[in-house]
């Protein structure tokens, strides 16, 4: 007899540990190598004789290529499921490493580093994200800043091994072996055991693969969550990260030189940004664990940790002596690392587990847009004016701003869950009726584990399909924690 199909929770656990584990070592050989290329970046000045700007554009173009590239590959989850779409991410990052290791020009580096890898990396970051996203919901946070952890440790550890493989093998010998540590992220694809719905109280049926109607067109813009851009809520949310992300890395880029200009040592000015980087670790790992308390609503946690970072990156200039800036530098990096799991986790509650995937590769692409405008209006502004003590209040001011959006966010000022929202205009779920979900007429069906590298599609976009994206998505407020404040 037919029954009733009912939300099924996330694992919060078990193989979701070995997902999260995939994350990490994904983390650590995407945004661990883009920050220990400096190693590389070195010696290919010297090498090819030309300007460190022009030989900056090969990380500028990876990086570049990562975020604006990520619609795509999520697009691309929705149609074939994230662990085929991350292990040929993961072929085609060490692909262009080893194509990077036979340059002859820069041109082939912006090619092969620039543009394969960071495709590669679009393709393995974004889905990896969102499965561990998929599989926990009680310590999503907690989950997110363990996976997270990995670009911190690997920032440590990448930079002496990448100068031990360049005095030894040279940059193209590094580069060549630099590929073979990035295939490894083939075998973490292959640990993604996609979540999806499998017939029930038959006789094992096969199972049925969904696909949006319509032609391809129609198809192409259900995968690519394009609905989102009408989305007011997720806009607001887009237009804050994008700010926050235009004041991130200003630090990243600028603290030494500021070290070095107010007069204390190259040794000094080095240590503050690896002392940064420890309280970056421990910031990611307390804010993932406070987050799954659910004492305070997420999106509050987030403001709460951008708008101590914005002021923490204001304060840097009142660092005049030593102890004072390396106070302050430590509190910047407790908080940015801290504020870096949340920004994950807020998508969720703003647009629903059944568009996760969309969604994170939407943000991607548009917060791209504070990234490369970011650091280089810093350095504009350093040149103006001869120091870095504008550079660092205008990077501030950006996560004061995105805080201050924040509070655009329907029911955000609330410490109660808002209440539950009916279906967006053009849903086409069956069984919701003011905010509640009532019993769908169709065939009983189970959320299970599959080990088969087949296409998700309990948790992706496909509303109306069987009454359940809407089950999910009518049972949880649009920013709705899991307690009240």
């Amino acid at each position: 007899m037919p029954s009733a199909v009912r939300p099924q929770a996330p694992p919060d656990g078990g193989w979701g540990w070995v997902v999260v584990g995939a994350l990490f070592v994904v983390s650590a050989l995407v945004f661990g190598v883009i920050r220990s290329f400096g190693v590389f970046f070195v010696e290919l000045v010297d090498y090819f004789d030309e300007r460190a700007g022009t030989v900056s554009w090969i990380t500028s173009i990876g990086v570049s290529v990562q975020q604006l590239a990520s619609p795509v590959a999520t697009a691309l989850c929705n149609a074939y499921g994230p662990r085929l779409v991350v292990m040929v991410g993961g072929l085609l990052s060490g692909l262009g490493m080893i194509l990077a290791s036979l340059s002859t020009t820069l041109v082939h580096l912006y090619l092969s580093v620039g543009i394969v890898s960071g495709v590669g990396w679009a393709m393995v970051f974004t889905p990896t994200v969102a499965s561990v996203m998929q599989y926990f919901e009680r310590r999503r946070s907690l989950a997110m800043a363990l996976g997270f952890t990995g670009v911190g440790l690997s920032s440590f550890a990448f930079s002496p091994l990448f100068q031990l493989l360049v005095e030894l093998y040279t940059w193209r010998g590094g580069l060549l072996i630099l590929g073979g540590l990035c295939l490894n992220m083939v075998a973490c694809g292959a640990l993604i055991r996609p979540l999806r719905l499998r017939e029930e109280g038959g006789k094992g049926g096969p199972e049925r693969r969904a696909s949006p109607p319509g032609g391809c067109l129609s198809q192409a813009r259900a995968y690519l969550e394009l609905s989102l851009l009408r989305h007011r809520p997720f806009l607001c949310y887009s237009l804050a990260v994008t700010l926050f992300n235009a004041g991130y890395f200003v630090p990243y880029v600028h603290l030494v030189a500021h070290s070095r200009q107010v007069g204390f040592s190259e040794y000094q000015a080095a240590f503050v940004v690896s002392a940064t980087g420890v309280t970056d670790l421990v910031g990611r790992v307390v804010s993932g664990w406070v987050s799954d308390l659910g004492r305070l609503r997420l999106p509050h946690i987030l403001a709460l940790w951008t708008g101590l970072t914005g002021l923490s990156m204001a304060a840097i200039p009142l660092g005049t002596t030593y102890p004072a800036l390396l106070t302050i530098s430590l509190l910047y990096g407790f908080c940015a690392g801290a504020m870096t799991p949340v920004v994950f986790s807020v998508v969720p509650e703003i647009v629903g587990m059944e568009r996760l995937f969309g969604a994170l590769g939407l943000l991607q692409m548009i917060e791209s847009v504070g990234g490369l405008l970011g650091p280089p209006l810093s350095g504009f502004l350093k040149d103006v004016t001869g120091s870095y003590v504008i550079s660092f209040l205008v990077a501030g001011g950006f996560l004061l701003a995105g805080t201050l959006i924040m509070g655009t966010l329907p029911q955000f000022f609330s410490c109660a869950n808002p209440p539950s929202q009916g279906p967006e205009p053009g849903s086409q779920a069956n069984g919701t009726a003011h905010g509640k979900t009532e019993p769908a007429v169709t065939k009983p069906k189970s959320l299970v584990n599959a080990s088969e590298p087949e296409r998700p599609v309990d948790l992706l976009n496909h509303q109306g399909q069987d009454g359940l994206a809407e089950a999910q998505g009518t049972t949880r407020a649009i920013l709705g924690g899991e307690a009240n404040c």
